[in-house]
């Protein structure tokens, strides 16, 4: 999960298709209006400021003879107090977090 502390700005790489992350977008960012911009990129207004998120397709990951998609998503927030970028990066890693056992 998420150390205490989310700064303003890092970046993420998660195991998905663009077409997964995307379809995920809506309910991770729970209840925020979402605007999808440009290709590859989205910003979520939040009660403050906003969360500024652009992802890049990069290639899958291959292990013996799986292959895993992959993206790589920066975060940057801007006029997000500390406490409100960790309540909203908790529920949205709930969210986005998959199964396993």
């Amino acid at each position: 999960m998420f150390p205490p502390g989310v700064a303003e700005a890092f970046e993420r790489e998660y195991g998905s298709t663009e077409g997964e992350w995307l379809q995920s977008l809506p309910g991770a960012v729970a209840g925020h209006a979402l605007q999808l911009g440009a290709a590859g990129q989205a910003q979520v207004s939040l009660a403050d400021g906003c969360l500024h998120l652009r992802w890049s397709v990069l290639p899958p990951r291959q292990i013996a003879l799986m292959r895993m998609p992959r993206l790589q998503v920066g975060f940057r927030f801007e006029g997000v107090d500390a406490d409100a970028r960790q309540r909203f990066m908790r529920f949205f890693d709930l969210s986005l977090q998959r199964g396993g056992g």
